[in-house]
């Protein structure tokens, strides 16, 4: 049965959101609710730390979010796929700017389980895979509108 639910498993990922002054809005929340009620994601670990002002890091259990409204996390209560540990907590914190707190977040990019599990039955396999910072997508396309405007010039 594992290996079946690997076959239709789509690529994992993680994500660590800073949040200055432990300053958390709950903006974000509902388009994460709804990425997993449309079946785009699912989520496999979420968690949150916090470093104080002296660099004492302290995990936080989503039961610690009250559910007033502006930050209701009770939907992810109890979601936990044992990938997250204390020492990935450890080192998302170690990139916390003291005074702050992040959400870690892994989940399964589940609409790409289909495509996925097809290439593998056609023996096809992933040979690499990556990211594109958004902030180099940005830079890329000023550079070609300063270049088209040369042209343009030109």
């Amino acid at each position: 049965m594992a290996e079946d639910a690997l076959i239709e498993s789509g690529p994992i990922d993680y994500l660590v959101v800073e949040f200055p002054g432990n300053r958390m809005t709950g903006e974000g929340l509902p388009l994460l609710v709804d990425l997993v009620d449309r079946g785009i994601i699912r989520i496999l670990d979420f968690a949150f730390v916090r470093k104080d002002a002296d660099g004492v890091v302290t995990a936080m259990e989503l039961a610690d979010f009250d559910g007033d409204g502006t930050l209701d996390l009770a939907v992810f209560e109890g979601v936990s796929s044992g990938l997250l540990g204390a020492d990935d907590l450890g080192e998302a914190a170690g990139v916390l700017e003291p005074g702050n707190s992040a959400g870690v977040l892994i989940y399964e990019n589940t609409w790409a389980g289909p495509f996925a599990a097809a290439l593998r039955r056609g023996g096809a396999q992933v040979v690499a895979s990556g990211r594109v910072p958004v902030q180099d997508l940005v830079r890329s396309l000023e550079e070609l509108e300063e270049l088209e405007g040369l042209e343009e010039l030109g």
